[in-house]
């Protein structure tokens, strides 16, 4: 198992590798930057691609330069890929722990709320999928709000209190919370809630089955002011 991150050198996958490195730090697991290239413009020859792939490898030794200097993650591995960067970062959650990636990357239009790669690998990937919003980096918050699961489904509340854990943060329930994570879980502080606060870390929402968001799910992906987890509801293997 592994921590995988999309990266592409814009301030949004910038801010998902730090929240990657913490990610990888936390859980004492390996870190994989991975980058994808393709040449968009039809027919080329070999020497034009080969300019273009040296390029995406010079953003993939940022991103694995950066956490290997500025984290203590144990290893950190490289991941280049010839083609979509959603297709290969979901063939790569069928061995991950967690996937991180930024609300929208290079190719995102300026308007665009979600980018297409976050949305795609929120959608298909096997593993929980973490979609760090907002550009730059992640401000350092003295007083951190709670990690909230916005349902009682599970997976959903196990995911929110690990990483509660890890985070040594509190959980935020927004539906009834059986005792029995209180009893999993002793060092986490939980509470229930009717509403988010608008200093909350994380959200965590389900996904309901692969190829198929959601309705909260995406609605949070849209609008929330935080990084948002999905997590399947059910781990299915990758195709």
């Amino acid at each position: 198992m592994n921590v995988v991150v999309g990266y592409d050198g814009s301030d949004y996958s910038m801010q998902a590798l730090d929240w990657a490195m913490d990610e990888a730090e936390l859980r004492r697991l390996p870190l994989t930057v991975a980058h994808a290239w393709q040449w968009p413009y039809g027919e080329a020859d070999e020497e034009a691609k080969l300019h273009l792939r040296k390029a995406a490898e010079h953003v993939l030794w940022h991103g694995a330069d950066c956490a290997r200097h500025v984290s203590s993650v144990g290893k950190v591995e490289t991941d280049l890929y010839e083609g979509k960067a959603a297709e290969r970062l979901v063939t790569l959650s069928g061995e991950a722990d967690l996937v991180v990636v930024g609300s929208r990357g290079l190719g995102g239009l300026p308007l665009a709320v979600l980018g297409s790669v976050a949305t795609q690998v929120a959608t298909y990937a096997s593993c929980p999928v973490v979609v760090v919003r907002g550009p730059g980096p992640l401000p350092s918050i003295a007083h951190p709000g709670p990690v909230v699961a916005t349902e009682a489904e599970e997976a959903v509340l196990e995911f929110a209190f690990r990483e509660a854990s890890l985070q040594r943060l509190s959980v935020l329930a927004l539906a009834p919370l059986p005792v029995t994570w209180r009893e999993r879980y002793p060092e986490v502080p939980a509470h229930t809630g009717t509403e988010t606060p608008r200093d909350a870390s994380l959200l965590v929402v389900g996904r309901p089955r692969r190829g198929e968001l959601g309705r909260l799910a995406g609605t949070l992906l849209r609008d929330a002011r935080c990084p948002v987890a999905v997590v399947p509801v059910t781990r299915e293997a990758t195709s």
